[in-house]
């Protein structure tokens, strides 16, 4: 008669725990590295943005004031998602063809906000004396969250867009600014992640640049030192 073989209760413990303890180390290495590529994307993204917006204001599709100098644009402009402003009231024009950003910006939630990959994207124009205005959710024509306007002339030279974590410490850890200057700086506020929870404009701007007015997107990027937000923000290489 043949005998039967097989795994006894402690052989059975023995091997449950090391399937824990493997999964202990290998699970947290994974999170990590989700959150890693989450960030290197964002900052991909933010150099896309960077060279988009470059792309449209030197093809001056844009130019309410008609001085022959293009304007900066926000992201459905960019990606063709609505037609490009032609007047200060904010008409628009056609559709940008082909598209310089990617039609994943096409779709802003409630709070004028772009989500992708684990990040938040939220893009502003300057308003008069340079206050950043954001893209709206809703409008067809202004590109603004209530129809303020924009000054054209600034929006010839100054724009500037945030990536936050969706989901902080989850999806990522810091918070990305880029501004015309193409230079990309970050702090680690957990208070910057979810949807609607980024609204300062200026935060990435250097603090004694802007007058004490924390919605003035004009002025230095802060780098190594405190933003209008007292957070230090960091060079990102």
């Amino acid at each position: 008669m043949k005998k039967q073989t097989g795994f006894t209760l402690i052989e059975l413990m023995i091997v449950v725990a090391i399937i824990a303890i493997i999964a202990a180390i290998a699970i947290p290495n994974l999170l990590s590295a989700r959150l890693n590529a989450n960030e290197t994307a964002a900052i991909s993204t933010l150099r896309n943005i960077s060279s988009s917006q470059a792309q449209f204001q030197a093809s001056s599709k844009a130019d309410v004031d008609f001085d022959g100098a293009g304007e900066f644009g926000m992201f459905r402009e960019l990606s063709g998602g609505i037609g490009v402003r032609t007047t200060t009231g904010g008409t628009a024009g056609s559709k940008l063809n082909p598209p310089v950003l990617s039609g994943a910006f096409r779709t802003l939630n409630g709070t004028g906000e772009v989500s992708r990959s684990g990040y938040i994207y939220k893009i502003f124009l300057p308003g008069a004396l340079g206050i950043g205005v954001p893209e709206g959710a809703t409008t067809a024509t202004t590109t603004t969250t209530d129809g303020t306007a924009l000054d054209s002339d600034l929006c010839e030279t100054t724009w500037c867009a945030y990536a936050s974590p969706a989901n902080y410490s989850t999806s990522g850890n810091r918070t990305f600014f880029v501004n015309q200057t193409g230079d990309i700086t970050s702090n680690d506020n957990s208070a910057y992640s979810g949807p609607g929870n980024f609204t300062a404009a200026n935060a990435g701007m250097a603090f004694e640049d802007t007058g004490g007015a924390d919605t003035l997107i004009t002025g230095q990027v802060a780098v190594g030192t405190p933003g209008r937000d007292n957070l230090r923000w960091k060079q990102v290489n």
